[in-house]
């Protein structure tokens, strides 16, 4: 079994990378949360593997961190009629903490917009993951609340809301969390924290 691969960065597209290593090129297909942060070509990178053999193919799916490796492998061992391409569009789709979020709360409607996902699947994506995430860092809520570090519906919607513009994944997120913490009593709407984390992060941008 291959864990990860440390090699040169050669190319790679928004969904997926070709690593050197030792002279030997690995191409693996990867997730946007993960093409959002490589390095430039010809950078050393190291990304955390897994190989889906089937009777005719050997792909390799590569991550940057162990955590998208783990919930990748989840999602396609642990619920039914989910192979790797749409474990790979729901890591693309939404950060781990949102995911988690959506799956605790059952929200059908957030998770059906994963491409190649409709309601059906966004249901057994909760019937077979309820209950395994809470070692992800967005752990499931209990019944008076979100669970700290996990980020609630309208929050996770902004987030999504912002990456669709074209701003990165983590800065979303980042974005929106530092305006839920400042907002204790949960009062901004999902357009309201966009508009807010907008004006931050366009401010922020450099001249």
């Amino acid at each position: 079994m291959i864990a990860q691969l440390t090699g040169t960065l050669v190319e790679n597209t928004m969904d997926s990378v070709i690593l050197d290593v030792h002279g030997v090129g690995y191409e693996l297909l990867i997730p946007l949360s993960t093409a959002e942060k490589l390095p430039t070509p010809h950078a050393t990178l190291t990304l955390f593997t897994y190989l889906a053999v089937r009777e005719d193919a050997l792909t390799l799916y590569g991550f940057l961190t162990r955590e998208e490796k783990r919930l990748f492998s989840l999602i396609v061992n642990d619920v039914k009629g989910f192979g790797a391409r749409l474990a790979l569009n729901v890591l693309s789709a939404m950060g781990i903490s949102a995911f988690c979020t959506a799956i605790a709360s059952q929200d059908i409607k957030l998770l059906s917009k994963i491409s190649g996902v409709g309601k059906k699947s966004a249901a057994q994506l909760v019937l077979d993951l309820k209950g395994k995430l809470g070692d992800f860092g967005g752990a499931l809520p209990t019944a008076g609340g979100t669970a700290p570090g996990a980020l609630d519906a309208a929050a996770s919607d902004a987030v999504k809301a912002l990456a669709t513009l074209g701003f990165k994944q983590n800065d979303a997120e980042t974005a929106i969390r530092e305006l839920v913490a400042n907002d204790p009593d949960r009062k901004l709407s999902t357009s309201a924290l966009i508009t807010k984390a907008l004006a931050r992060m366009t401010a922020a941008k450099p001249e």
